[in-house]
């Protein structure tokens, strides 16, 4: 059976991205969303997903490139004095896995980030991290950790196959996404221990900003048995963060994509039930 949890990232970064989620949920396939619960936009978020009860809402964990949720002078070592985590993923991978007193703040920020979720009263549908940190074996653990202590059932594994992809006509594999397949075992092995549900497959990895909609309604006709997550970054339009965040991103085609009756269609001739982490 090909089941298919059609989700968005970002909630809570600007209002054009939660203003992008609410309209996919409302008139195209949108089931679900990752929430960034110190993102700018978090507030105006959390009011939309309270007047959409069917729109399944998760903690989108935040510890590379973006708002931390506890001040500065808490977590000195993970942040600026503005509060902002640093880009450079290998440096963080590092600091996060060799230092002690690292891993220390960063086990209460990611506690303090579930806390802020629970504090919204959405109910917790599953959890993933901005670029996929949770690949990370310490990110992950402390993420299952802290989930677990807040009723989290579900975390996206990253695991994207070729073949779908290739079919489809517009993708070549790479050294590096062998690579990073292979490194999903572990989460997968983490997340499955500790009795949490995963996806088998996952899409937005290598059209990432660019899941357009002749992309999309391909690769829904090459989508593999399983449960599989297609993952969106949509929003009605850019504003000055998004062009310094995301500069090539296709924002609005993405909305696009997902209020598209091709892909739809496109789901429904390959008899791919849409559904979501609760169902």
């Amino acid at each position: 059976m090909k089941r298919v949890i059609v989700s968005a990232d970002d909630f809570g970064l600007s209002e054009e991205v939660n203003e992008a989620i609410e309209i996919a949920h409302r008139d195209g396939l949108l089931s679900t969303a990752s929430l960034m619960v110190a993102g700018p936009a978090v507030a105006d978020a959390v009011a939309r997903a309270r007047r959409l009860p069917g729109l399944h809402v998760g903690l989108h964990l935040v510890v590379i490139e973006g708002p931390a949720i506890l001040p500065p002078a808490e977590i000195p070592l993970l942040v600026d004095s503005a509060g902002q985590f640093p880009s450079n993923q290998l440096e963080l991978g590092v600091n996060y896995f060799f230092r002690p007193d690292v891993r220390r703040q960063l086990a209460a920020e990611i506690e303090a980030q579930f806390a802020a979720f629970a504090r919204t009263g959405l109910k917790l549908d599953h959890a993933n991290a901005h670029k996929h940190m949770h690949l990370h074996p310490t990110v992950g653990q402390y993420l299952i950790r802290s989930g677990l202590r807040h009723g989290l059932t579900a975390v996206r594994v990253p695991l994207e196959p070729p073949e779908p992809l290739i079919a489809a006509g517009t993708y070549s594999d790479s050294m590096g996404a062998a690579a990073l397949r292979r490194w999903t075992g572990l989460l997968r092995h983490q997340a499955n221990r500790a009795g949490l549900r995963t996806n088998d497959w996952c899409f937005g990895i290598a059209w990432s900003g660019h899941m357009t909609t002749e992309r999309i309604a391909a690769l829904a006709a090459h989508l593999p048995e399983g449960l599989s997550e297609i993952y969106f970054h949509p929003a009605t339009a850019k504003n000055a963060l998004l062009e310094r965040l995301m500069p090539t991103y296709e924002h609005a085609a993405e909305l696009a994509t997902l209020c598209s009756p091709g892909f739809r269609a496109g789901l429904s001739h390959c008899h791919a039930i849409p559904t979501s982490w609760s169902a």
